[in-house]
């Protein structure tokens, strides 16, 4: 069976890890064992802990995308770590692979979002509507392979959908998602928006912690791997929003 995800991080108060595309990070209608579950049941085996494994779900990636997601071990650092990422103390870097070349190669978008709750989709609007979120992200063009772009996409903000209807609506959808506006869908039903890399300060420790998930496993993405920049270790390490 493939593996559904890979630790990239844990120690006693935090675990992050390197979702395959198509896992749930929580349980939804469809009864599909979550990320959530996959992990508790990790910890409960590496650490032989009876009963309930205590385990938070800090933030989301969406079912399509793959990449990187933190979970908080203990309600201390839970709560801490959900102080971090509404006050947006944390770098966020995103891989998106688009078939069509940005007009601007790097720029700053910024939108009104709106959620249809019934359709669960999002519009992108470029003035504020009511019960719209503003949403903001920065974005570079690293590279082409073949007839496909690759965008490192920093989101400056942590809204729903964000990164695939904000790129979509500058004409770049991202491969694979038809729900925005790519012509065909992925074989595997994925999306190729990654989760790429993560920085912030530990909630307990106070000492910085940078992670850094490798592409899925497939040769698509492996094409990609030669345009990484390797920046990530000296650049903008000071910065966060």
């Amino acid at each position: 069976m493939k593996q559904k995800y890979v630790i990239v991080y844990e120690d006693n108060h935090l675990i992050v890890v390197n979702k395959e595309p198509g896992v749930l990070v929580q349980g939804d209608k469809t009864g599909d064992v979550p990320l959530l579950d996959l992990v508790k049941n990790y910890i409960k085996k590496k650490y032989d802990k009876p009963g309930d494994v205590f385990l938070g779900t800090v933030h989301r990636l969406d079912r399509p995308v793959s990449g990187l997601v933190v979970f908080a071990r203990t309600s201390k650092a839970l709560e801490r770590m959900n102080e971090i990422f509404r006050k947006r103390q944390v770098q966020k870097t995103y891989w998106a692979v688009v078939g069509r070349k940005p007009r601007e190669e790097k720029g700053r978008l910024t939108h009104f979002l709106l959620k249809d709750e019934a359709t669960n989709t999002v519009k992108a609007y470029d003035y504020e509507v009511p019960r719209s979120q503003k949403a903001e992200l920065t974005y570079r063009l690293l590279g082409k392979v073949n007839d496909h772009y690759l965008l490192e996409v920093n989101p400056i903000t942590g809204r729903p959908h964000q990164i695939r209807v904000q790129l979509a609506s500058m004409g770049c959808p991202i491969r694979g998602d038809i729900k925005y506006g790519f012509p065909r869908p992925n074989q595997d039903s994925s999306i190729n928006l990654h989760a790429r890399r993560l920085y912030f300060i530990h909630p307990v420790k106070k000492e910085p912690v940078i992670c850094k998930a490798g592409v899925p496993n497939n040769s698509f993405w492996e094409e990609f791997i030669t345009l990484d920049p390797e920046d990530y270790k000296d650049k903008n390490l000071d910065f966060i929003y």
